[in-house]
């Protein structure tokens, strides 16, 4: 099977050379068509081809199954081991160490929330849970404009501590709060004397479908001790939204900012061409500076290498519609994190750390420099086998709707780093306050304030003490598709 695989390597080189920019699975061994196993066979096959860890997974290993009547049935028995997809992908195919690939059993649904788009509330909130006990509570953190949440008494800083008059905990707190109900009442609750204390407030929540966010949640101009700082709050890549993104860079441009602060507090991650967006918009649009070079599975580096296509990203002079970007050219900037900031966010840290100073201010991020791309049971695919195609959709095997969202590459910056699975540690640190969480955009909030402080140098009297850190353990955002994931939609082009 190597030498076979090899020879169609060699195959797929040659023939990308002849100005085919297409990427071409090699043939592999089919089960019996009489064995209900599509899904897991595409699941197999893709896994086999693209996944970032295919080396480490003897179950991946291209040898494992001859394309013979024997290596069929083998193949074909390896299969029908999980009846479950589900099962059959955590279980046979995906390596030990890998924390952030997932699937989805409706692609629609998947593709959808990796544009904004899904079934919510609009409701953010982080979880957090009670000392010495297996009780939890939860605090809004933000609230999506236009949804069912935004028309109901209930802000940023609010605590429940109930769903349905059910106190939450570890055990129940998934089927309460994400389970199939699109009602649910939150049992509300107030800080008194320090301590988190049931009221009588209740606020009913509905998830309606087709809530679509906009991440440009704000943007606002300061102009304190002579100084303009524009400040953006940022909650997902997403590229739908890329055009307003660059608008209210516009607006900071126009308004002659001369600091900046974006705040990637919320910010789990998403798509990697808006990150390469959004740098460039803080940095600048030298085209010819890398932001970030990709590292794939040895199998497809080796056909990358081997037909010298470009893995490296460079910084962008235009938005994916062709719009200027809009650039502040900084030589600084301040970025606030929390543990909820991750993938893409962290990207834009690093990815910037070779060219211009940036003041990370809040907590330790999550820790994730893998990125993944949406795979269906398209073999044909002209983006690569099976990576999904908007366009495509009605070549996509009929009554397989599953979607796998596997890694397949990692990302170092300019200067080669990648090493920050652990998180990128704040240069100030500084947790949110349960107590005194501020209001978003308002200069006296207290992550903000800090960077204003960092910015004019004015300290002034002003207590950071923190009284109850809003240490999480979950929150909202991990219970969508799109949670912390950082995901391409293109790969490298065949030269």
């Amino acid at each position: 099977m190597r030498k076979t695989f090899s020879l169609l390597l060699l195959l797929i080189i040659a023939s990308c050379s002849k100005n085919d920019d297409s990427i071409k699975a090699p043939g592999t061994v089919n089960p019996d068509p009489s064995a209900g196993v599509a899904v897991q066979d595409f699941m197999w096959k893709a896994m086999n081809f693209w996944y970032f860890w295919q080396a480490d997974m003897p179950n991946l290993a291209d040898d494992k199954f001859a394309n013979t009547d024997e290596g069929s049935k083998a193949y074909t028995e390896f299969l029908l081991l999980e009846e479950d997809p589900e099962d059959f992908f955590n279980n046979q195919l995906r390596f030990a160490d890998d924390r952030f690939s997932f699937l989805s059993d409706n692609y629609v649904e998947l593709t959808n929330q990796l544009s904004g788009i899904s079934k919510s509330n609009g409701l953010e909130f982080g979880l957090v849970r009670f000392s010495d006990s297996d009780d939890i509570f939860g605090y809004v953190q933000y609230i999506i404009t236009g949804s069912d949440a935004s028309s109901k008494d209930i802000q940023r800083g609010e605590i429940f501590t109930g769903v349905n008059g059910q106190a939450l905990n570890l055990t129940n707190y998934r089927g309460l709060l994400f389970g199939d109900s699109d009602t649910y009442t939150l049992n509300m609750a107030s800080f008194v004397d320090g301590e988190i204390t049931p009221n009588d407030k209740e606020v009913i929540l509905t998830k309606q479908e087709g809530l679509a966010e906009n991440p440009v949640f704000l943007d606002k101009i300061f102009e304190i001790n002579g100084k303009k700082i524009g400040y953006i709050v940022y909650n997902s890549f997403t590229n739908e939204y890329d055009e307003q993104l660059n608008e209210a860079f516009g607006r900071f441009k126009s308004g002659g900012v001369t600091d900046l602060v974006v705040d990637f507090r919320y910010n789990p991650g998403g798509s990697v061409r808006t990150s390469t967006f959004i740098s460039s918009m803080i940095y600048g649009t030298n085209t010819n500076d890398v932001f970030l070079k990709a590292r794939y599975n040895d199998k497809y580096q080796k056909l990358l290498d081997d037909n010298n296509s470009e893995t490296r990203r460079f910084f962008a002079d235009k938005t994916g519609a062709g719009t200027a970007i809009n650039t502040l050219n900084l030589s600084k900037v301040y970025i606030i994190t929390t543990n909820g900031s991750a993938s893409a966010s962290e990207l834009v840290i690093n990815g910037l750390a070779p060219y211009l100073d940036v003041v990370q201010i809040g907590e330790t991020t999550r820790g994730k420099n893998e990125f993944s791309v949406t795979m269906v049971d398209d073999r044909e695919s002209n983006f690569g086998p099976y990576v999904y195609n908007a366009e495509r959709k009605n070549q996509i095997k009929q009554g397989n709707n599953w979607a796998i969202q596997p890694l397949i590459g990692r990302n170092e910056n300019a200067d080669g780093f990648s090493d920050y699975t652990a998180g990128l540690v704040p240069d100030i640190v500084l947790e949110e306050d349960l107590e005194n969480l501020g209001v978003l955009g308002d200069q006296n909030e207290p992550l903000l304030a800090k960077a204003i402080e960092q910015i004019t140098g004015a300290t002034g009297k002003r207590d950071f003490t923190v009284k109850t850190p809003a240490r999480m353990m979950t929150n909202s955002k991990m219970f969508k598709p799109l949670k912390d994931n950082m995901f391409i939609t293109e790969l490298p082009a065949m030269k």
